[in-house]
């Protein structure tokens, strides 16, 4: 009796604890969302600036700040946005020959475009350096004109646009392929020319898309270091990028110089990839 009155009392106490009735309404697959996501990406990032954090501000800032850092980071994240923007345009057209044409190798393309996918950036870079060297395919074509693109900054951009092609590609063409053609052809009878219509008609609904494939290829390109590292000279003030930097002090034993770089890179990232859903979420309201 005095056990069974217990566990009433006890129940009692659960189910009127707000506490714990709010956690019993919770459901499963949200538990496991954020637990997922909390092993996966919140203790790892937490760690990361828990142990930045405990570095002295001025020690942290000297490290963020120093002439090479800051080389470091222009670097990586203008040339990576860059590469992110002129494939938001050659993504889109590739994207839309995919979609609106029936060729022969149309299948071909599709497996080439998905290359950098499935392809070690190690071997990426090894290919792009081979091919854009002053020897190579078409890096010997270009060297009487002066381009220099291997074992430079170019060819960090290269690099940079060479894998996060896929991503503009692989975003744009859902929303192509659901695009009615019916929209474009009462434009047409309406007196639109095809510029017309692919700017007041097309480009409207493809606009979200194209910022979440540059979105996703700007974070590709910060974070590469594969087929940067081998293609670049990785000479600082001139193609040295900042996950390379990050590398080579952790090889210099300089974990916590490793750890604050880490974290501006985050925090960079973290913003410039808020700024372009920002801007993803306005083309929608108000595109």
């Amino acid at each position: 009796m005095v056990t069974i009155a217990s566990s009433e009392r006890n129940e009692r106490k659960r189910t009127t604890n707000p506490i714990l009735k709010f956690i019993s309404k919770i459901p499963w697959t949200w538990v496991i969302t954020f637990t997922y996501l909390a092993f996966l990406l919140i203790l790892p990032i937490a760690s990361l600036i828990t142990k930045a954090a405990s570095e002295p501000f001025d020690s942290f800032w000297k490290t963020a700040t120093s002439p090479l850092a800051l080389s470091s980071y222009e670097i990586t994240f203008v040339t990576a946005f860059a590469a992110a923007a002129i494939n938001g345009i050659f993504g889109t057209l590739i994207a839309w020959v995919i979609v609106r044409y029936n060729f022969f190798g149309k299948r071909f393309l599709e497996a080439v475009v998905d290359l950098p996918f499935a392809l070690p950036t190690a071997v990426a870079g090894l290919t792009l350096a081979t091919v854009y060297s002053d020897n190579g395919w078409l890096g010997s074509l270009l060297a009487p004109l002066g381009i220099k693109v291997a074992f430079s900054r170019l060819g960090v951009f290269v690099a940079m646009t060479f894998i996060s092609l896929p991503f503009i590609v692989r975003t744009v063409q859902p929303v192509l392929t659901d695009l009615e053609k019916e929209i474009e052809e009462a434009a047409w009878s309406l007196g639109a020319s095809q510029i017309q219509t692919f700017i007041k008609v097309i480009l409207p609904p493809l606009t979200p898309s194209i910022l979440t494939g540059i979105a996703l290829g700007f974070s590709r390109a910060v974070g590469e270091y594969g087929s940067t590292v081998i293609i670049a000279s990785n000479t600082p003030f001139k193609d040295l990028i900042t996950p390379i930097l990050i590398f080579q002090r952790l090889e210099q034993y300089d974990y916590v110089g490793a750890t604050v770089i880490g974290v501006v890179m985050l925090a960079i990232s973290f913003v410039s990839l808020l700024a372009i859903n920002l801007l993803q979420a306005w083309s929608r309201k108000y595109g």
